[in-house]
């Protein structure tokens, strides 16, 4: 399923059901009172966290959702039944805006959290509600109200313990496949990750999740290259991860134009832990080793030299 983390969708929840005028006659009571039951409410919509999603495609096929409305109320005090709530699975990390207010509505963070999005209209009452020591015999009652209707704009930030961020073919999928379950595309040509990829490290009873983001480049705060769908993703992670490419000319200069592009975009960012790995140490004729304000390591991770020290390290932040 290809991966998309932005889609418009639009809600509308049941209108409520009418209450109801009737009065009770039966042979031996002709003047029986008003026994006009409720209508039930429509039903609203929600969205919920499902940790098996990593992409919001399902809902660019399915964007519109409406709720059935309630049942209208009947005489003898019979009352209309409520429709039932629409759910709608989304990715945990899903923030959600209201599109004409442009407000957020909130976010799914965690597995089965739910975030009503459209309320169902009230059910309106029937004339047994309005009886009172003035009036004994009521024909009045309500119609039921209507359902919240929105159109909404979800977007998708993932939530990962690890973020692998990196110029393109800096060798972050390489590393990602040694260290999780993950199988990315690998190829040796720039964006060949389109989009993040996820895998999960186990070791023992320890479990966290790295993410391998889209390459960046001089420009991405900007929305140049696949920037922003980049920048987006590292805001969740615990821990930013440089993969800089030291067989490069100039791999400090490459590792401060993406700390550059993370601060122009978010600079709340760089507050996270954070770690420099230098990869590709078995195309270099002589490692020199570099000077950095964080961490370092040196790695190659096609042939996994050096990737059990990073692990080790990366565990201290997972125990």
């Amino acid at each position: 399923m290809k991966f998309v983390d932005q889609v418009v969708v639009a809600v509308e929840a049941g209108t409520g059901g009418d209450g109801c005028i009737s009065f009770r006659r039966e042979k031996f009571i002709p003047k029986g009172g008003p026994n006009g039951g409720n209508g039930g409410n429509g039903g609203s919509i929600y969205l919920i966290g499902k940790k098996n999603l990593q992409t919001l495609a399902d809902l660019e096929y399915k964007c519109s959702y409406k709720a059935q409305r309630g049942q209208h109320g009947k005489g003898s005090d019979k009352h209309g039944k409520a429709a039932e709530d629409i759910f709608i699975p989304v990715p945990i990390g899903t923030d959600v805006f209201d599109i004409e207010t442009e407000d957020k509505l909130g976010e799914i963070i965690s597995s089965d959290e739910k975030l009503m999005v459209a309320r169902g209209g009230k059910g309106g009452r029937g004339n047994a509600e309005f009886v009172s020591s003035t009036n004994r015999a009521p024909r009045v009652r309500e119609e039921g109200g209507k359902g919240q209707k929105r159109r909404l704009k979800l977007i998708l930030r993932l939530i990962a313990d690890i973020g692998l961020v990196g110029l393109p073919n800096s060798g972050k999928s390489t590393l990602l496949s040694k260290i999780t379950s993950a199988h990315p595309k690998i190829a040796d040509y720039p964006f060949t990750t389109l989009s993040p990829n996820l895998g999960v490290y186990k070791h023992d009873l320890q479990i966290f999740t790295v993410a391998d983001m889209p390459g960046i480049i001089e420009g991405a705060s900007e929305g140049k290259g696949l920037g922003l769908i980049f920048l987006r993703h590292i805001e969740r992670t615990k821990i930013v991860v440089y993969i800089i490419d030291i067989s490069q000319k100039n791999p400090l200069e490459d590792l401060e134009t993406i700390r550059n592009e993370i601060r122009n975009y978010n600079p709340d960012i760089l507050q996270k832990d954070q770690i420099v790995v230098f990869n590709k140490i078995d195309l270099v004729k002589k490692l020199k080793k570099l000077k950095t304000d964080l961490p370092t390591f040196y790695i190659s991770a096609l042939s996994g030299h050096g990737v059990d020290e990073v692990l080790s390290y990366l565990q201290l932040f997972n125990e």
